[in-house]
């Protein structure tokens, strides 16, 4: 009886234990941009700040968003992280791609030199890890 409080306790513990902070200013895994994460009222969001890679035609866009009203907007300044909450290991929310025009499902989590980003379809997660940026 004993062992399975204690267990119960530890299995609490730990749920309730806040998943390490995961703003500041991060460089995505392709070298492309850099995002900045921050608090935006009761949860946490990212907006892409600077577009490292430049391209021929001017500043890049967010050509393949699935509403062509939206197909002009910058792609710098574009909000691409939504809706984060701390979900005890890692936060989740939704992140959004614009080479592909799609939101998925997100979990990113802190490691010792970045972060682990991923962005999920069903049970499917591609991970890419993020650097601090300078």
């Amino acid at each position: 009886m004993r062992l399975m409080i204690l267990l119960g306790l530890l299995a609490f513990a730990e749920a309730a234990q806040a998943a390490e902070p995961i703003t500041g200013q991060w460089i995505t895994a392709d070298g492309k941009a850099v995002v900045t994460i921050a608090q935006c009222g009761k949860v946490v969001c990212g907006h892409i700040i600077r577009v490292l890679a430049p391209t021929p035609n001017g500043p890049p866009v967010d050509e393949r968003n699935p509403d062509p009203k939206l197909r002009r907007r910058p792609i710098q300044g574009l909000e691409a992280r939504s809706g984060f909450t701390d979900a005890g290991r890692d936060w989740r929310g939704r992140i959004y791609d614009p080479e592909a025009g799609n939101w998925y499902k997100s979990i990113v989590a802190r490691e010792p030199d970045g972060l682990k980003a991923q962005g999920c379809v069903l049970f499917f997660c591609r991970a890419q890890h993020w650097k601090p940026a300078k």
